[in-house]
């Protein structure tokens, strides 16, 4: 059984930074993302990683945000610098052991495991 816990969300001003980690017990070398949800909108995807570390963000943060992972599989993270208002929304990671095709690394339908999210907050 998979778990996901993350951490490290809260409230900042615009153009701060924000680093969002997530803490995975039961699994090796999955396919993992991050995703997003705001109030009245449809969950998307944010940035994703697979086993072999390859990275795919989604357009309206690349250049401001990272993913990535502790060499042992175990943590999964995101930095995030230049926050914006639009970056509010509640954060989850997410896993999965069969996703390969890098079509659909962003798109939350594809992933089994979820976490139960955290919170980021930027004010203006």
């Amino acid at each position: 059984q998979v778990q996901l816990v993350e951490s490290g969300g809260g409230s900042v001003q615009a153009g701060g930074s924000l680093r969002l980690s997530c803490a995975a017990s039961g699994y090796s070398s999955y396919c993992m993302g991050w995703f997003r949800q705001a109030p009245g909108k449809e969950r998307e995807g944010v940035a994703s990683i697979d086993s072999d570390g390859s990275t795919s963000y989604a357009d309206s943060v690349k250049g401001r945000f990272t993913i990535s992972q502790d060499n042992a599989w175990k943590t999964l993270y995101l930095q995030m610098n230049s926050l914006k208002p639009e970056d509010t929304a509640m954060y989850y990671c997410a896993a999965d052991p069969d996703l390969r095709d890098r079509r659909y690394l962003l798109l939350p339908s594809k992933y089994a495991w979820w976490g139960q999210g955290s919170q980021v907050t930027v004010s203006s």
